[in-house]
C-alpha cells in the first residue's frame, strides 16, 4: 500500500489548494462522489423507467428536495449519455454484476445517437 507519510504528504496539498481530500480505507472503483451520484441516476432511472415520474420531474425533485445543481438527467445530459453508457458498460465487464448494465432508457439514446449537449439531444433538447 501507500506509506502513510505519502498519504499525509498529499492530504496536506489537497487542503492547501481549498479541496476536501477524502481517505480511502480500501481501493474500489470510481471515486467516492461519483459511486454516490451514480446510485442517484440509478435510482432516478428506475423511477424513470417504471412509470413513477417523468425525467423532469426527478430533475425537479433533486434540484428542490436535495438542494442539487441540477437533476440526475441534466447531469447525464451534460457528461454525455455515451460516456454514462460506457462507463456502465465498463464496470459490467469488470464485475459480471447484471445490476452494473446500462439502463434501458439510458441505452436506447445511447444507440440513437442522443448523447446530450454534444449532440443537441438526450434527455433534453438543446437547439
Amino acid at each position: 500500500g501507500t506509506s502513510r507519510e505519502t498519504v499525509e504528504t498529499a492530504m496536506e496539498l489537497a487542503r492547501s489548494i481549498g479541496k476536501a481530500p477524502v481517505e480511502l480505507k480500501k481501493e474500489v472503483p470510481g471515486f467516492v462522489a461519483n459511486r454516490l451520484l451514480g446510485a442517484l441516476r440509478s435510482e432516478a432511472l428506475k423511477l424513470y423507467e417504471d412509470g413513477v415520474a417523468d425525467y423532469k420531474d426527478i430533475d425537479v425533485a433533486a434540484k428542490t428536495a436535495l438542494n442539487h445543481p441540477m437533476g440526475p438527467f441534466e447531469l447525464m445530459d451534460m457528461v454525455g449519455i455515451d460516456v454514462v453508457y460506457l462507463i456502465r458498460l465498463a464496470e459490467y465487464e469488470q464485475t459480471g454484476d447484471p445490476a452494473s448494465l446500462p439502463a434501458e432508457s439510458v441505452k436506447e439514446k445511447y444507440e440513437a445517437g442522443d448523447y446530450g449537449r454534444k449532440t443537441g439531444h438526450g434527455w433534453y433538447d438543446y437547439e
